[in-house]
């Protein structure tokens, strides 16, 4: 009898040891390099995200895209966003995603997984009306979507898949909404593996918290909004535990690009960074990130290795045991031996792109930014460079090179002193340029524009 229970025990351990591991990625919106307790903010309590940092990894050196749209194309995709196949003509700098492009979710399918996109979208247009359907996330590899098509600038519909199911919807009620669907979605995917997308539509602009946490934190409605996120994903935390999912849940926390300085006191904080959303400074790029997952992530480690959101899908395929597409470039890497501890030492380089414009990179501690001059007929001179503060709006005549090992904030540019590394840096965007691609150029291994029909937008909601 008691070997018959043992060898029932050993078969359950097996089953649970071979299950499909699940994922969720939380993505907030706007989210400062400095906006979390356990990256120095002074004024915005985050104890369940902090906790999450000690018991897993906290990556002080991680890139998405300095905008919304392109970040989630990045993410979603493993690609630079100048690299995806677009559904428009590639002059707006948020993308209509292409459908031949892969998800995250669509690379995941084919194992099983079930899987649900909550919160921004932002890749079928980025208008509160006027958007492309076919482009939803039902489309892009989702089983399930509650979101908003794009941001929240003056108003939020939200729709389930394809069907509207609220307009104008208060915007206090976002962050809480958001989870309980997300807790529902781990409540009825228990038995199979899952991946959960959820991007809060905070802490951009406009800013709304609900009342029991209005005027609570002392960084201002900013730190409320923060302070009701981070209490949020604890509660995401407490379902996996209560649900025995603990164990076998990677739970990933980061933003989609820094803070938007032209807000005020409505934007968050990059420091020690230069510069915030829209530009190529460190504080456009650089945004907390922190990933959990027991017995898989050693805890209370730090990792100063370059990742970026481009690393995502070959590294959480790499995890499921998925394949990668092969019938294209993918730019990111697989990381998952970082995540695991494993791997220490990652020599890659990373092209920072404004926009649709190139214009650095960064290799091990040196990033080299290029020369550049302004251009009426490009929306990086003609409207976001507003959105910087003015010492960062700088138009760079030659190379400049900085130390981000030592200079963290971008004041010193030692490219006179370095010739060797500007050298190294300046063949690398060379390649960037032709592979990739900049600004009215499209690199030869970029996928093609407008391989659907775009030229009339799919108005399927009501201005009013």
């Amino acid at each position: 009898m008691i070997s018959l229970c043992l060898l029932g025990f050993y078969s359950f351990g097996q089953k649970k040891s071979s299950t499909k591991p699940n994922f969720i990625i939380i993505f907030t919106d706007d989210q400062g390099y400095q906006d979390l307790g356990c990256f120095g903010s002074p004024n915005i309590k985050t104890p369940n995200i902090d906790k999450m940092a000690e018991e897993g990894m906290k990556l002080t050196n991680f890139y998405a895209q300095t905008v919304c749209g392109p970040s989630r194309a990045a993410l979603m995709t493993g690609c630079y966003p100048l690299r995806n196949a677009r559904n428009d003509d590639g002059e707006a700098p948020h993308p209509k995603l292409s459908l031949s492009e892969v998800t995250i979710a669509e690379v995941l399918k084919p194992l099983g997984y079930r899987t649900c996109m909550i919160g921004k979208w932002d890749l079928a247009g980025h208008h509160a009306e006027q958007f492309n359907p076919d482009l939803l996330p039902m489309h892009q590899g989702f089983d399930e979507s509650f979101f908003t098509p794009t941001s929240n600038d003056s108003r939020v519909h939200l729709l389930r898949n394809d069907q509207l199911v609220e307009k104008n919807a208060d915007m206090s009620t976002l962050t809480k909404r958001y989870t309980d669907e997300a807790i529902r979605f781990i409540d009825k995917n228990q038995e199979k593996p899952f991946f959960l997308y959820l991007a809060h539509t905070m802490p951009h602009v406009k800013l709304a918290v609900s009342a029991e946490f209005k005027g609570k934190s002392k960084g201002g409605l900013y730190g409320d909004v923060i302070e009701e996120i981070d209490y949020n994903v604890g509660r995401i935390l407490k379902k996996l535990k209560e649900s025995g999912l603990d164990d076998n849940t990677y739970v990933i926390f980061t933003s989609d690009n820094g803070p938007w300085w032209i807000k005020k006191d409505h934007a968050g904080h990059a420091e020690p960074l230069r510069g915030a959303k829209t530009s190529a400074w460190e504080g456009g790029f650089r945004v907390p990130f922190v990933i959990r997952a027991p017995g898989k992530v050693p805890a209370n480690k730090v990792s100063n290795e370059v990742v970026a959101t481009i690393d995502m899908l070959p590294t959480l395929a790499h995890i499921a045991g998925a394949k990668v597409p092969t019938d294209r470039v993918i730019d990111g890497l697989d990381v998952s031996n970082i995540f695991s501890g494993k791997k220490k030492v990652l020599d890659r380089p990373f092209f920072y792109y404004q926009h649709y414009e190139l214009r650095a990179v960064r290799k091990g501690k040196w990033k080299l930014h290029l020369p550049n001059q302004p251009d009426s007929t490009s929306i990086v001179y003609d409207k976001w460079q507003n959105h910087i503060a003015p010492k960062d709006r700088l138009m760079f005549t030659k190379p400049m090179l900085y130390n981000l090992e030592s200079d963290i904030d971008e004041t010193t540019d030692v490219a006179a002193q370095n010739p060797k590394v500007v050298a190294e840096l300046t063949k690398l965007l060379d390649w960037a340029k032709e592979d990739i691609g900049t600004y009215k150029h499209r690199g030869k291994n970029a996928r093609p524009l407008g391989n659907e029909a775009y030229n009339t937008p799919n108005t399927i909601l009501p201005s009013n």
